[in-house]
């Protein structure tokens, strides 16, 4: 999921990896590098576990990027360690200042008021988020058992607000909070806004994706997937 501010830039070169919900993950950060060496940008990675930066300089790091890519892991785990290192502040200065923002699983869930997370083990729904795209959203939509289920009664009772259910694979770009495009490298896959039907339930509305074409070799890939989030 992509999240873009109102300056947005047209042609990113400076690309991030901000691993912090796996961990700053090694296998995560090689795959990613892996994946962006040899293209038209500047692959970058923000570790926080091991942060080398200090204050002024992280500040000028998150700043100096075009995008800004975030793994998937605990959701929970990555707000609580960017409020203690100040990055949540960062990466809102840095979508007012037209970063593209994204991720996946945990990196998609952070950008919301609120999301559907297993960070505490079991499925769950978590106010909590950075607030640059309103409502909630819920990655794995399809791919694991309960995900749907809970998701609607937490959307259905108010304990998140409606929001966005994303099946796996599924790509979708918001601009000013408002959805602009949505894209999958899984054919059939699809995304859903879900709100509360007015009879104590929820109702899905899906929205129909384009399928992004074949690369060479396979079907396209993302950097370090992670179904936890």
């Amino acid at each position: 999921m992509r999240t873009v501010g109102p300056h947005a830039v047209s042609r990113p070169g400076n690309r991030s990896l901000v691993p912090t919900a796996s961990g700053d993950a090694s296998a995560y950060v090689d795959h990613f590098l892996a994946a962006f060496r040899p293209r038209a940008c500047e692959p970058s990675v923000l570790p926080l576990f091991r942060r080398e930066l200090d204050d002024a300089a992280l500040r000028a790091f998150l700043l100096a990027q075009d995008v800004v890519y975030v793994g998937g892991g605990n959701t929970a785990n990555l707000l609580a360690v960017w409020r203690a290192h100040g990055v949540d502040r960062l990466m809102v200065e840095a979508y007012g200042r037209g970063t593209l923002l994204c991720g996946i699983s945990a990196g998609a869930n952070c950008w919301a008021d609120g999301s559907h997370t297993d960070s505490f083990g079991p499925l769950t729904f978590l106010p909590d988020g950075l607030g640059l795209l309103p409502g909630s959203v819920c990655p794995h939509y399809d791919s694991e058992p309960g995900r749907r289920a809970s998701y609607t009664a937490a959307v259905a009772s108010g304990a998140l607000p409606g929001g966005w259910a994303l099946e796996d694979g599924v790509g979708a770009l918001f601009i000013d909070g408002l959805l602009t495009e949505t894209v999958t490298r899984a054919p059939g896959a699809r995304i859903y806004r879900v709100e509360v039907d007015g009879k104590n339930g929820a109702v899905e509305r899906a929205v129909p994706c384009s399928v992004l074409p074949l690369r060479r070799g396979g079907p396209p890939t993302v950097p370090g997937q992670s179904s936890m989030a």
